[in-house]
């Protein structure tokens, strides 16, 4: 007979006696139990005693909490949260330097829990830390495990930032601007200044007089603090005021962090992160590249403006633009005299330069996105690249067969592709880290960008022989070359050269009908009669493929409010598929995680159901995160008895399909991905085609897996019969 629900089987430790084995009755009091126990060992004032898991971070069991219990948990006896507290905040300000050192120590790793967090906060225990950091007398290991506790207190958003103290921010600052500090004194410093200005608009303003940008390029060149000094220059640009996010002064590396513009265009720093952080000797991790796609987002986002500027029409200095455009077109380097026959002839030429609106041309730039930003773009086209300029206009423009190729519109359009493929004037996504090595390897990448992309177009619509009337399909294609092209992830502006030199018209044309086979190839009944009794065999490879990747299990992100201080945690199925392992980490893992290090576990047959999206319980609480559709997208939770969950956020769409596929299928239900419906008719096709060819004696190499969305191993075995 099964035990009862409410009853959990745990063992429970106090430090110099034997442990004590004990069934624990979840519906009595915690403080009736911890009397029980506390008899047991004949301790008196229960009341000044508590229960903590004595694996894992080893937190505080609290009547909220208890019911994460499971049957053979550790747990150990420890004093009361307040009287923790209550010890820890008389010792650190002892005259002993060795015993506050200790109480310093425990501070920190404690500081973490909320239930203890919040009892030293009562206590007024952050204003005693603020007070230790402002003397100025704490050095090294002392004022690392000081900032540790302080930052891990104030991030269980009890206390309001903005009661920081000025004083204190300086100091804190100080230690930054330092030229000798110790790396875990500049890590946590850098985080609490980032913590400030993400949750406080007052001290963004603060913070910003106080760092500037020479400071923090300064510690990019150091591998263990470049992550934070990159977080809060992106916390300072996305926090900037939206006039300060623009401006551009003369000397950079003394502005403040208010003038992002400058900062994120300048030189400099731009070589620094490409030299010392994405080409450095050291893998970029998870966190590092996600700081880097929020760089990049935020870079371009400067664009947005512009991009949504419409042209005034009657502004002569917007209009001078246009004619400056047409006199490297079509004037060398000396505009004529400006005669009134020369004028009447202007229509001609902005017909050849590709305008809509050949009177006025300005009203082709009324239209946002892409508005200002793509005169920007060609203004830099003719200047910068002015033989490649004239040379399309001219080809173009000479042209009499009715295949010449609109210079100024398909200019105007490509701009708005470009802003909707680099999604310019979004918010970065939490948990993405989708960035493009080759925009770091430019001062104007954004600009070259376009130059590349304007003379794809002028060869592809010549390959296509289109005519105006084929602008949109045009258009299309090139999207797609894009498209395929950033995917590869080109490390350069001239492998993006490259890269988009192979991905021609015919071969775009190769690869629609490549996949297009794939979904619609053989449809006579006998072919489809095949393919229906293969199905099951390919699925059930496929589901084995699943289960053996859950087996090997895979790491996710902690998503909390402070990014630069990430937690991960690890989730894998047992050998035998019965159990759900997970545990915490304190950085992601290289490899496999041992069953060992992971501390819980889920019987299979206690999960109910798997939920996604916004079903999921965490993200209905996470109402801070509804403006990320990514996260939501990545987002899923294993139901388990008694109707308690266990939440997912995959670091990417592959593990999500990977992982929602494989639960689905340990509960006997239909896998339903876009991925597991790719690899279906991918390895069908194959199957298929080997034996429609008939070369079951053929001795053929193992076939290549289909090629994932993100990567990772394969491990289907094929059986040709």
């Amino acid at each position: 007979m099964p035990p009862p629900v409410d009853i959990v089987k745990v063992a429970i430790e106090w430090p110099g006696a034997n442990a004590q084995l004990i069934e624990m009755d979840q519906k009595r009091p915690l403080t009736s139990i911890i009397r029980e126990v506390c008899d047991g060992w004949s301790l008196s004032g229960s009341e000044q005693f508590a229960l903590r898991y004595a694996d894992g971070p080893q937190l505080y069991i609290t009547e909220h909490s208890r019911s994460e219990i499971k049957n053979g948990t550790i747990l150990r006896l420890a004093i009361s949260p307040g009287r923790a507290a209550r010890q820890l905040l008389e010792r650190i300000q002892s005259h002993g330097i060795d015993a506050r050192l200790e109480a310093l120590k425990e501070l920190a790793k404690l500081s973490a829990d909320p239930t203890f967090a919040t009892e030293f906060i009562n206590m007024e225990g952050i204003g005693t830390l603020a007070r230790l950091v402002e003397s100025g007398t704490h050095f090294g290991e002392m004022l690392a495990f000081t900032l540790t506790a302080f930052l891990e207190l104030m991030d269980h958003g009890i206390v309001s930032w903005d009661l920081i103290s000025l004083s204190f921010i300086k100091q804190i600052a100080g230690y930054v601007n330092q030229p000798m500090v110790d790396v875990s004194i500049l890590q946590r410093s850098l985080a609490i200044l980032e913590s400030m200005v993400l949750n406080s608009h007052s001290l963004y303003h603060r913070v910003a007089q106080e760092i500037t940008v020479g400071q923090l390029i300064g510690h990019l060149s150091n591998q263990e603090i470049q992550t934070y000094a990159i977080a809060l220059i992106n916390a300072l640009f996305l926090k900037a005021p939206e006039d300060r996010r623009q401006e551009v002064y003369a000397n950079p590396l003394e502005q403040h962090l208010t003038e992002m513009a400058s900062t994120l265009a300048q030189k400099h720093l731009r070589s620094i992160i490409l030299n010392h952080v994405i080409r450095g000797n050291r893998p970029i991790k998870a966190e590092m590249a996600h700081q880097l796609y929020v760089l990049q987002v935020l870079t371009f986002n400067l664009l947005e403006e512009r991009m949504m500027t419409k042209m005034d029409p009657n502004d002569q200095t917007q209009r001078d633009v246009i004619f400056e455009l047409r006199r490297i077109a079509f004037d060398g380097e000396n505009d004529p005299t400006g005669t009134e026959k020369r004028k009447a002839l202007y229509a001609k030429d902005y017909k050849m330069l590709g305008f809509t609106n050949h009177v006025n041309p300005a009203m082709d730039f009324t239209h946002t996105p892409p508005g200002m930003l793509a005169l920007d773009n060609m203004l830099y086209l003719a200047k910068v690249h002015q033989d490649t300029y004239i040379r399309i206009v001219l080809e173009n423009s000479s042209r009499e067969d009715k295949h010449e190729c609109p210079f100024g519109r398909c200019a105007i359009d490509l701009t708005r592709i470009l802003c909707e493929i680099l999604q310019v004037g979004e918010l970065p996504n939490e948990g993405c880290n989708d960035y493009h090595p080759m925009f770091f390897t430019h001062d104007r990448a954004w600009e070259e960008f376009f130059c590349i992309c304007i003379q794809l177009l002028n060869k592809t619509w010549k390959e296509m022989r289109a005519t105006s009337e084929d602008f949109n399909k045009v258009m299309q294609v090139v999207r797609e070359q894009i498209t395929r092209a950033l995917a590869m992830k080109p490390s350069s502006l001239d492998q993006l050269k490259n890269k988009l030199r192979g991905l021609s018209y015919s071969e775009i044309l190769r690869l629609r009908q490549s996949e297009r086979m794939s979904q619609d190839d053989f449809q006579s009944p006998p072919i489809i009669e095949l393919r229906e009794r293969i199905q099951p065999e390919i699925l059930e490879l496929i589901k084995q493929q699943r289960f053996n990747r859950l087996c090997e299990g895979s790491c996710f992100r902690k998503v909390g409010n402070r990014r630069r201080q990430e937690k991960f945690w690890f989730c894998r199925l047992s050998l035998n598929h019965k159990m759900l392992h997970y545990g915490d980490l304190d950085e992601s893992p290289q490899g496999e995680v041992p069953f060992e290090l992971l501390s819980d576990k889920i019987p299979v047959s206690d999960i109910k159901s798997v939920l996604t999206g916004k079903d999921c319980p965490h993200m209905k609480e996470k109402s801070a995160l509804k403006q990320n559709k990514e996260v939501l997208e990545l987002a899923f939770s294993v139901l388990y008895d008694p109707d308690e969950t266990l939440n997912f956020v995959a670091p990417n769409k592959y593990e999500y399909c990977i992982w929602t596929d494989g639960l689905c299928a340990l509960l006997g239900r239909e896998m339903s991905s876009d991925l597991t419906r790719s690899d279906l008719d991918t390895l069908i096709s194959m199957e298929m085609k080997l034996r429609l060819l008939d070369l079951e004696n053929i001795t053929i190499p193992e076939a290549p897996p289909p090629v994932p969305k993100e990567p990772s191993s394969y491990n289907f075995t094929y059986n040709y019969s």
